[in-house]
């Protein structure tokens, strides 16, 4: 039976002063692959205007309001929120915040998450194959044409990858020391990542849960427990978001973007989740892409989401007209009082 030889803690030490010194142009071609891929992906940054608008209103009103910023709404009224978790606005509406809202606050943070993952793809092909060899690597994520759009574009998909790039790092470093600190590390990474796009993050945990249950270490015993602890951390980075929304009275929060029913389980299990499986969750229509104007993102969106709002008014419909049917009334057509800004129907004798 083979045996797996791992690197020594000399070979694999990724240090600035040691084993990038070790070669004079290691140093120089890993700065100057982070430099050449940050301009490659801010050059004529702002051709893509409000790249996609739907999401920079998101951003706009995040950077407005805080609520709007926890729940991830499409505007600062908090009428609805997107159609996915909102970690991957935060880093945007942060950037917002400090710097105004402009297509290159909104953009370029994507950007410098494209840098860290060319960063990151470097440190782990080096510490097993050497400097040429992750050069080779970085480089051609740079440039990879998928990645150069993605990093280039204000979707969740760039904070994403970043996250499950920082990930696979951790599990590398845990096969290589057998600490539980970077198994935990990478779940945390990875569940940070369910943030950014829900579901589409955990397509690495079974690979990871393998990868470190045939190849950690410690013994079976202890890389069990190991697990466990980095499944418990994974829960909660997470899911303390879901919980949050879920407990939250749905009568003082927007309505949960993608959904029927204004529950974000619905939305991560359907419309994000098998929904992506057999088609059903997509929605026709959508925020138009690209469009340029200086009227901001919102403007961008009049008469272009509409499907999107229809799926809350066809779920708050349902739920009003059955509550009406439970008082011995009917639904009136147009709506009043509290719920009047959510579309919500008032209810005639």
């Amino acid at each position: 039976m083979s045996t797996i030889t791992y690197p020594s803690a000399s070979e694999r030490a990724f240090s600035p002063r040691a084993r990038l010194a070790e070669i004079g142009w290691a140093r120089p071609s890993f700065i100057g692959l982070l430099a050449i891929t940050l301009l490659l992906y801010v050059w004529g940054l702002d051709r893509n205007g409000w790249a996609n608008a739907y999401y920079s209103a998101a951003v706009q009103a995040g950077s407005q309001s805080w609520k709007a910023f926890l729940f991830g709404s499409l505007d600062a009224s908090n009428f609805i929120t997107v159609d996915k978790s909102p970690g991957f606005l935060w880093v945007m509406e942060i950037s917002a915040r400090i710097f105004g809202v402009n297509t290159w606050s909104i953009q370029v943070p994507q950007a410098l998450e494209g840098v860290a993952t060319v960063g990151l793809t470097y440190m782990m092909v080096r510490r097993w194959f050497g400097p040429a060899a992750a050069l080779i690597a970085g480089a051609t994520v740079a440039l990879t044409p998928v990645a150069a759009l993605m990093f280039r574009y204000n979707n969740p998909d760039a904070l994403l990858v970043l996250l499950v790039t920082g990930g696979a790092y951790g599990t590398l470093r845990a096969v290589e020391s057998g600490r539980t600190r970077w198994l935990v590390l990478a779940a945390f990474l990875i569940g940070t990542g369910f943030l950014a796009k829900m579901l589409q993050a955990f397509l690495i945990v079974p690979v990871v849960t393998a990868v470190y249950l045939f190849f950690g270490r410690p013994r079976l015993g202890r890389r069990i427990v190991q697990l466990l602890a980095a499944a418990v951390t994974l829960v909660i980075s997470s899911g303390w978001w879901v919980a949050l929304v879920e407990l939250w009275p749905a009568g003082s929060r927007p309505y949960i973007g993608g959904s029927q029913t204004n529950s974000v389980l619905e939305l991560i299990l359907g419309y994000n989740g098998l929904g992506r499986v057999d088609g059903q969750g997509q929605l026709r229509g959508g925020a138009r892409r690209g469009a340029r104007t200086s009227a901001g993102p919102a403007a961008d969106l009049r008469g272009s989401v509409g499907p999107r709002f229809a799926t809350a008014a066809r779920g708050a419909d349902r739920r009003d007209g059955a509550t009406c049917a439970r008082r011995g009334g009917r639904p009136e057509g147009r709506p009043c009082g509290r719920g009047a800004h959510r579309g919500v129907a008032a209810c005639a004798p």
